[in-house]
């Protein structure tokens, strides 16, 4: 199995910066995909960013694209998202997730999440 650890979440004023991180642990050589999604108090969870590996393009929502840039560390098996120009509308538990392939065909991994709060 997958374990998923996120990190990063602070409270922060708008125009600031962060940077989330995702921390891959068990059966990591299973992961092909990446990515990270957040969820706003009272609203779904929605993608945020995106990526598989040996892609070099990674995949944005129009909300954040030019804000954002996803990377991951191959030697720590960790996932960095920083996000630039914060907005108040970013305030949201971030999660990080990731699609991995077994025996028995493809399964998704979510971390716990991270809270990110954005003041104006």
């Amino acid at each position: 199995q997958v374990r998923l650890v996120e990190s990063g979440g602070v409270l922060v004023q708008a125009g600031g910066s962060l940077r989330l991180s995702c921390a891959a642990y068990g059966i990591i050589f299973s992961i092909n995909k990446w990515g990270w999604y957040r969820q706003a108090p009272g609203k779904q969870r929605d993608l945020v960013a995106s990526s598989i590996n040996g892609d070099d393009w990674p995949n944005y929502a129009d909300s954040v694209n030019g804000r954002v840039t996803i990377s991951k560390d191959d030697e720590t098996s960790t996932v960095f998202l920083p996000i630039n120009n914060l907005k108040p509308e970013y305030t949201a538990v971030y999660y990080c997730v990731t699609r991995s392939y077994s025996d028995s065909g493809a399964f998704a991994s979510w971390g716990q999440g991270t809270q990110a709060t954005i003041t104006s």
